[in-house]
């Protein structure tokens, strides 16, 4: 069960939530976002590896990041800042920076975004806000020096179901635009991604759903709009991944609730 209270900010751009978790899940975020462990200890794995939290860590996260929870000590609370798209996406334009899942409380990379979360949790005007949001959309930048996540074929892979995700898609044409057979693409995508190609894309195609939901887009509407046959597969699959169904989360009874809000643990 995850339970989460909103906490009230200055910036309309900057949403800020406390999130407790008692349960293992695996999920892949929508959005920009970095949470600090506040209390609990956890295991989750991403990017090939396990990772493990303990209070302080700052956890950093990215459209199309899945994670898979391994182990829990009890619940664990976070606080969780979802940051403005825009903003850190000109910066990854740039070329200036790549996302790392997890930086320790000591690590000096983490500074600018302990001081967002101190000047959050200030209740800070918000100009200090201002500042400590910059600073910590900058500090993706400060981080680019991280390996590559994934090898070229599955980020080939990748980029094309999400170029592609409305339409019908088949391995054989996917592996050929990946560069690699589909026998060793799907263990590849399996080992470095965390799920198969056709659970990413079904991924995809629910996060782009929720966008459209929450822009106004009519739920009766959406499904051929990001790829289902039907409005019953997209109210299978959102109700599965999500928690409530297409027609409630665009009425906003949903979206507070959302199931995949956490960065990891949930």
């Amino acid at each position: 069960m995850a339970v989460i209270v909103e906490l009230p900010v200055s910036l309309p751009e900057l949403r800020a939530v406390r999130l407790t978790v008692d349960e293992l899940h695996t999920g892949m975020k929508d959005y920009y976002g970095v949470g600090r462990v506040e209390r609990g200890r956890c295991e989750w794995w991403a990017r090939g590896k396990v990772w493990r939290s303990a209070p302080g860590c700052i956890q950093i996260k990215q459209p199309g990041d899945v994670y898979r929870d391994v182990a829990r000590d009890g619940a664990t609370t976070w606080t969780i800042l979802m940051l403005p798209a825009n903003e850190v996406a000109r910066v990854r334009e740039e070329g200036k920076a790549v996302a790392f899942p997890q930086l320790e409380a000591s690590d000096g990379r983490a500074e600018p975004f302990q001081h967002l979360f101190d000047a959050v949790y200030a209740g800070a005007e918000p100009l200090v806000l201002e500042v400590a949001l910059t600073e910590a959309v900058s500090a993706f930048a400060a981080i680019s020096k991280a390996k590559a996540d994934h090898t070229r074929p599955v980020r080939r892979a990748m980029e094309y179901l999400r170029e592609r995700m409305t339409e019908p898609i088949r391995l054989d044409v996917l592996a050929r635009h990946a560069e690699l057979d589909k026998f060793h693409l799907c263990r590849a995508f399996r080992a470095q991604v965390g799920m198969p190609p056709h659970t990413y894309l079904l991924q995809l195609r629910v996060a782009r759903a929720k966008e459209l939901l929450l822009r106004g887009v009519r739920a009766s509407e959406v499904a051929p709009l990001v790829g289902f046959y039907d409005q019953a597969q997209l109210t299978r699959h959102f109700r599965r991944i999500v928690g409530t169904t297409p027609a409630r989360y665009g009425r906003g009874e949903g979206e507070r609730g959302d199931a995949s809000m956490p960065l990891a643990g949930m």
